[in-house]
């Protein structure tokens, strides 16, 4: 292989994967340079059932192999919600969600709760899986959002080891401790092998 489309539209994941594969011998090559592509549905029930379509789907709609992840943030008093919707979970603000994930705390009579972010990767070329990889971190909720560095839920995810939100750490320390990073590290290593 010596392309590989990184299949996100999302600005602050595109930041992170790049930088996490920084050295690959493999041209990346992002959506911006890809015109016209709608987004795919996601209606997997898993992070890594939406990670093989968006793969797949973007592979076939640009004929280059593809990677593609899916994330989110499982609070375990919440019945592990958002879950594989935490990016539309109540809107795309993510004030909005912080406030309702304290408002549903009240509700439920809790004020903590674990958490831990997941991550999901799949390589494409085609239909066909070619590499796949998870990646977690455990964490619980911030009573308030703290921090300016990350983005989506990073503010109110509490990283004990570190003492601080994952919002708080500079990029490359959250890239050494965060479920993007573990799972994208994987897939810099097979592409350091295999390319």
């Amino acid at each position: 292989m010596d392309k590989l489309l990184i299949a996100t539209t999302n600005p602050g994941k595109l930041t992170e994967i790049i930088g996490i594969l920084d050295g690959v011998q493999i041209e990346l090559v992002t959506l911006n340079d890809c015109n016209g592509i709608t987004e795919p549905e996601e209606t997997g029930t898993t992070f890594a059932e939406n990670a093989r379509l968006k793969a797949r789907y973007y592979s076939k709609a640009t004929s280059l192999v593809s990677v593609a992840d899916d994330s989110g943030l499982e609070i375990d008093q919440l019945d592990h919600a958002p879950g594989v919707h935490s990016a539309r979970w109540y809107g795309t603000d993510y004030s909005t969600k912080f406030r309702k994930i304290q408002e549903l705390f009240r509700e439920r009579g809790v004020s903590r709760s674990r958490a831990r972010f997941v991550c999901c990767v799949a390589v494409a070329d085609g239909d066909a899986i070619i590499f796949e990889a998870a990646g977690t971190v455990e964490g619980e909720i911030a009573s308030e959002p703290r921090g300016s560095n990350g983005f989506g839920y990073d503010p109110i995810f509490y990283y004990p080891p570190s003492g601080c939100t994952l919002a708080e750490l500079d990029s490359t320390r959250k890239a050494s401790v965060s479920h993007r990073g573990k799972a994208f590290r994987a897939l810099r290593e097979y592409l350091m092998t295999t390319g």
